[in-house]
């Protein structure tokens, strides 16, 4: 890993801010290579997001969450990292990322960065290392290297598979020529686990979070952060022990898994708090970890990471009944935990809300939440798709999130109502899931397709180089340039919701109040603020109160269907 020299920790007034500022932020998620391209490349880049900075102000949000930006072969888009303290130097500079922190702050924004733990990439200069020392050396120590089974142990050492598709042990060739040991991958081939049990690999990270921490970054999320510890004590369990899943530890809610959610995971994490603690304010954390809901209070400590991803809203149908309950659980889980919750309905890895509201409820769901994708698979057919619909159903449930308690994580484009991309020709695609599982995996190119800056042009206004994923021709009315300004747009809903939100928002906690309409959920906020969905087709009517926003425009004092109003 590199040992570029540190910058001096920021001072004035971000060491004077508040610590708590992370528990009801509202947090952007930009995926760099497709929010703004500088260069004319057909890349996003570091300096394309510090030009767009006015345009994050001017937004509302608190703080952004930066996708890796480090070196990388994009064998799983950037989530394989070559170098942890560095810029990949086809997204920029160091000193690029210097001025983008500089310019966030100045914006009064902050900065999350994604850290990658469990897995470096194949490119990395400890695992070609590994490769090229033998058995037993300490290089190898740093990654999960086994002998394989059989005669020549030509058999891996056990049948587990990847979540990407394919054996989750990879062959290596020794450095004299001859077949050698395999390695371990959760992921793709190209992504090596790295072995937590090894106290340089915990002492690197340690480094690495410091290093970043230096640079004025104020948050980390922590990418499967339920995947770092291991426990592979011979024999190993075979996949029908496992309950036949790779992607999760479903039917383990104890940490005996061997490799999803084991309990060793947290001593990891209270070592990093204790670096976060060395700061003022403390560097914050937010877990994205798949694991059951008894389970993830453990990430969420004080002591440890401090927040933990709740995807809850994000798998579930828009139906009151799902969201009053998921509400009401998750909100009593951080009470008990003292986090704050987490809400979100898109990001890097999912169909964006827009679309998925607009299929038929339930249509392709699978353990991650992305409902849409058997449309995608089956080719996305247009007549499935009540476009409009999806776009009201998912302003108005950001609209109830927005209102929540805790942070609301958003996602680049999802404030210009972006659809799906679900089109895009087989020879363009990028992410490994499609190639490796076609016909089961769509892959998650179709959320990650350049965003629409301008009406017209070669790449809507993205670069001046074309886009790296190619846009539809329906992305020029969804641009920041046709919403700007526009009164009842997306993009001036967010601004103002946004706006909003930091002003009425107090102390974390709600009252549930009935309306005598099974369709229709209210809570009221402290301070007396109201928020009220209605997830019926029919119209309802309003509560008493000053209209502070609603997500669709009203007729007189009733509540449309597919709805969501602020009263005070």
């Amino acid at each position: 890993m590199s040992n570029t020299a540190t910058l001096a920790t920021l001072s004035g007034s971000d060491l004077a801010a508040d610590p708590n500022w992370w528990r009801q932020a509202a947090v952007y998620q930009i995926y760099p290579r497709s929010f703004f391209d500088s260069n004319g490349d057909g890349l996003g880049d570091i300096k394309g997001i510090s030009a767009k900075v006015p345009y994050l102000k001017a937004l509302g949000i608190d703080a952004v969450w930066l996708s890796p930006f480090y070196p990388s072969a994009l064998a799983d888009g950037g989530y394989d990292v070559d170098d942890y303290r560095a810029v990949d130097p086809k997204l920029g500079t160091l000193a690029d990322f210097d001025e983008l922190s500089a310019a966030l702050h100045a914006a009064g924004i902050k900065l999350i960065a994604d850290i990658v733990p469990n897995h470096s990439s194949n490119r990395h200069v400890w695992f070609q290392e590994a490769l090229a020392s033998p058995r037993g050396s300490a290089a190898r120590e740093r990654y999960i290297f086994r002998d394989g089974k059989g005669e020549h142990g030509e058999i891996p050492p056990s049948d587990w598979e990847s979540v990407f598709g394919g054996p989750a042990w990879e062959r290596i060739t020794e450095p004299d020529g001859t077949p050698g040991q395999w390695y371990m991958h959760i992921f793709a081939r190209e992504q090596p686990d790295l072995n937590w049990s090894n106290r340089e690999v915990r002492d690197d990270f340690l480094t690495t979070l410091r290093f970043w921490s230096d640079r004025g970054v104020d948050g980390f999320r922590v990418d499967v952060a339920h995947a770092l510890t291991k426990d592979l004590t011979e024999p190993l369990l075979s996949r029908l022990e496992l309950g036949g899943a790779s992607d999760g530890a479903d039917g383990f809610d104890d940490g005996s898994h061997p490799f999803w959610d084991r309990d060793e995971v947290h001593e990891v994490y209270l070592e990093w708090r204790e670096v976060f603690n060395e700061y003022n304010p403390p560097r914050t954390a937010v877990a994205e970890a798949w694991v059951h809901a008894n389970r993830r209070a453990r990430y969420a400590s004080p002591t440890g990471l401090g927040q933990a991803f709740n995807f809850d809203l994000l798998q579930a149908d828009f139906k009151p009944d799902e969201f009053r309950e998921i509400i009401t659980r998750n909100l009593a889980e951080a009470t008990d935990s003292g986090a704050s919750s987490t809400w979100v309905f898109s990001n890097h890895d999912v169909v964006r809300h827009a679309t998925r509201y607009g299929l038929p409820q339930g249509a392709g769901r699978h353990a991650k939440g992305q409902d849409g994708k058997g449309w995608l698979l089956a080719g996305a057919p247009a007549e499935e798709l009540d476009i409009e619909l999806g776009l009201r159903r998912a302003r108005a449930a950001t609209l109830l999130m927005l209102a929540l308690p805790g942070s609301a994580y958003l996602y680049q484009g999802e404030e210009l109502g972006l659809q799906e991309v679900g089109d895009i020709p087989d020879a363009q695609r990028q992410d490994p899931t499609f190639f490796r599982n076609k016909g089961v995996e769509i892959g998650r190119d179709g959320c990650r397709v350049p965003l629409p800056w301008a009406a017209e042009g070669a790449s809507f206004g993205f670069g001046a180089g074309g886009a790296h994923l190619p846009q539809p021709a329906w992305f020029g009315r969804y641009a920041v340039a046709a919403q700007d300004g526009t009164e009842d747009s997306t993009l001036e809903f967010y601004r103002k919701a946004l706006t909003l939100r930091r002003e009425l928002q107090s102390s974390e906690d709600l009252e549930w109040l009935e309306t005598g309409h099974a369709e229709v959920l209210h809570f009221r906020r402290h301070g007396g603020w109201q928020s009220v969905t209605n997830f019926g087709d029919n119209a309802v009517e309003l509560p008493a109160g000053e209209v502070l926003i609603s997500s669709e425009p009203l007729d007189g004092r009733l509540l449309q269907g597919n709805t969501t109003v602020w009263l005070r």
